[in-house]
C-alpha cells in the first residue's frame, strides 16, 4: 500500500491517492481524497490526508478489520500501533516498553483528526459509526476572547474527539541575531541572501516567497503583496486573500542588487528562479530551496528550517509590544486566536526581562 501522485487533466495542480497491494486505488480513500480535491483543498493537505489514511488502512489490513465495522477499542489499538517502529508494526520484532514512541503525540492527534474527517464524510454517505471518533459535550471554557454570536451558541454541545493524546506544548524555535547573520553571510549568491533576508524581514512563508512576482514588490512604497495564485513551481500561499507587508529599505536595495548583478535581462515574472542550473529562468522549486537549506546547514552547523524566520519575526514584533492584531494581519492568520495559540507566550527570558525592568531583583524590601 502506497501513496501515489495523480495528475488530473484540466487541473493545474496535482492530487493524491492511495494504491493497495494490487496497485488499484483504495476506493473509500479515493472517494474522500477526490472530494477534498473537488473543494480545492491544498494539494499538500490532500497528500497529508493520503498518508494518514494509508497508515490506518494498513493497520486494518493487518488486523483483518473492515473500515465500516471498527469499534473504539480498535482505534485504541491503532494508536498503540502507530507508536511502534516500522519493524514492530510489521510484527518482525518484539518492542520493549522502554523503547521511545516512533511518532509523537502531536502526530497521532493529527492522524486522528484526519480519520475523524474521513468518517464524518462517510457518514454523510450512509456509513454511520455513531460516536466512534467524535462525541458531543458541553462547550469548553474559553478565556477572554469570544467568537461572533457567541451568546447564541454558548450553551450548545460542541464536537470533541473521543480519543486525543496529551501533547506537550512546543514553543516556536527562533533565530538569534548572530545565527541569522551567520546564515546570511554563508550565502555565496545574492539570490540566496535575498531569499533569507526576505523571510527575516517580512515573516512570509517559504511558499509565498517562491511564488513572488516582480510586480508584487513595490519599491517606492517599500512593501510586498502576497497574492494567492497558481504557480508553475507548485508554491502556495495559505492565505486566501492578498495581504501587503511592509519591508525595510535595505531589503529593497538588496533586491535591486540581485536584479542588477545576477538576474540581468532574464525574461521571467518570478523573483526567485534558476540562474545557474537548467532550465534557466524556471521558478525555483521547494526542492531547490531545501537543497539550499541543506547546504547552509553544512556550512554553518545550524540545523535551521525556513519557517524559523517567520517565528523569529513574529516573536520580535510581540516582544517589541506590537499589538497581536497587527502581527496576525502581517502573518496572514485568519483569526487572531491562531497567532495567540502559537506566539502568545512568555519564555523565562521574557519574564526575567520584564521583572528586571520593574526592579524586582534589585529593589528588595527584605534581605536574606
Amino acid at each position: 500500500m502506497h501513496v501515489q501522485r495523480v495528475e488530473i487533466p484540466g487541473r493545474p495542480e496535482p492530487s493524491w491517492t492511495v494504491l493497495g497491494d494490487d496497485d488499484l486505488p483504495v476506493e473509500p480513500i479515493e472517494r474522500y481524497l477526490s472530494y477534498l480535491t473537488d473543494i480545492e483543498r491544498s494539494p499538500n493537505t490532500v497528500k497529508a490526508y493520503a498518508h494518514d489514511l494509508k497508515d490506518y488502512f494498513a493497520f486494518l489490513l493487518r488486523r483483518s478489520l473492515d473500515w465500516r465495522e471498527v469499534r473504539l477499542e480498535d482505534i485504541g489499538e491503532y494508536v498503540a500501533w502507530l507508536r511502534l517502529p516500522p519493524a514492530g508494526r510489521e510484527g518482525h520484532v518484539a518492542v520493549l516498553p522502554a523503547v521511545e514512541p516512533h511518532v509523537t503525540a502531536a502526530t497521532i492527534n493529527r492522524k486522528l483528526s484526519a480519520l475523524a474527517a474521513f468518517y464524518a464524510h462517510q457518514a454523510r454517505h450512509g456509513v454511520d459509526l455513531g460516536e466512534l471518533l467524535i462525541t458531543w459535550g458541553p462547550p469548553a471554557r474559553r478565556g477572554g476572547w469570544r467568537p461572533f454570536l457567541h451568546h447564541i451558541s454558548k450553551d450548545k454541545p460542541e464536537p470533541r474527539r473521543t480519543i486525543s493524546l496529551k501533547a506537550p506544548t512546543k514553543l516556536p524555535r527562533v533565530l538569534t541575531v548572530t545565527e541569522t547573520q551567520t546564515l546570511l553571510d554563508a550565502c555565496d549568491r545574492l539570490r540566496d541572501r535575498f531569499l533569507l533576508a526576505l523571510l527575516w524581514d517580512s515573516g512570509i512563508r517559504i511558499g509565498e516567497a517562491l511564488g513572488l512576482r516582480h510586480a508584487d514588490i513595490a519599491a517606492a512604497e517599500r512593501q510586498i503583496t502576497i497574492v494567492p495564485r497558481i504557480n508553475d513551481n507548485g508554491a502556495r500561499s495559505k492565505s486566501r486573500t492578498p495581504r501587503t507587508v511592509p519591508v525595510s529599505e535595505q531589503l529593497i536595495r538588496l533586491w535591486a542588487d540581485y536584479l542588477t548583478i545576477e538576474y540581468g535581462d532574464l525574461d521571467s515574472d518570478y523573483v526567485f528562479v534558476n540562474l545557474w542550473a537548467d532550465p534557466q529562468g524556471q521558478a525555483l522549486t521547494y526542492a531547490a530551496a531545501y537543497d539550499l537549506v541543506r547546504r547552509l546547514r553544512r556550512r554553518t552547523g545550524l540545523a535551521f528550517d525556513p519557517h524559523w524566520f517567520r517565528h523569529t519575526m513574529a516573536t520580535r514584533l510581540l516582544r517589541d509590544q506590537v499589538p497581536i492584531e497587527v502581527v496576525a494581519n502581517l502573518l496572514g492568520h485568519v483569526s487572531v486566536t491562531t497567532t495567540t495559540s502559537i506566539y502568545g507566550h512568555l519564555t523565562a527570558e521574557d519574564a526575567r526581562r520584564t521583572l528586571q525592568a520593574a526592579g524586582w531583583f534589585t529593589d528588595r524590601e527584605v534581605t536574606w
